[in-house]
């Protein structure tokens, strides 16, 4: 058991950087965001590679600008209601198990924790660079994403973060 930290020492920022798109990812990165943020820290979260495909709407079904970008968002959905598991994915039945095991036991679905990041003001920041590489506009992004920004940004945030975490 830790003893608890005094206020005047505890972290005031923490930055997430989201790489991944799985459910067993993105989880975590949203419930460590919300608590976070109401634990009163300012909370960035800056989404990039496949970890950016939560941030985009649910009905927004096939993403990007070419046959190549068409094609990554068909095998690897967009949305947080599409993602799989890393591991024990099992044609859609591990993310089934998992999400039911949540409701079961009350634990806040990832959509529920991006809804409570967006209210508690954790700052969700799409990458510039994915976003280009991957074709998507802005317009595809789910309300309360931030503007895109780069990995300069992302690194400056970072720099004045007491938590740092790449999940």
């Amino acid at each position: 058991m830790t003893d608890a930290v005094p206020e005047d020492e505890a972290p005031k920022s923490m930055t997430i950087v989201a790489w991944s798109g799985d459910l067993d990812k993105i989880w975590p990165t949203l419930i460590l965001g919300s608590t976070g943020a109401a634990y009163g820290m300012k909370t960035t979260i800056f989404f990039t590679f496949w970890g950016l495909f939560p941030l985009v709407r649910d009905d927004v079904r096939i993403t990007g600008t070419n046959a190549m970008t068409k094609a990554l968002a068909g095998m690897n959905p967009p949305g947080v209601s599409n993602m799989k598991l890393s591991k024990l994915h099992m044609g859609g039945a591990g993310a089934w198990m998992m999400k039911k095991l949540a409701r079961d036991n009350k634990v806040a679905s990832p959509k529920e924790l991006l809804e409570m990041c967006t209210e508690l003001g954790v700052n969700l920041w799409p990458c510039e660079m994915t976003m280009e590489l991957m074709g998507l506009r802005r317009d595809q992004l789910i309300e309360g994403a931030g503007d895109p920004v780069g990995a300069a940004s992302a690194l400056s945030e970072m720099s004045r973060s007491q938590i740092n975490l790449f999940i």
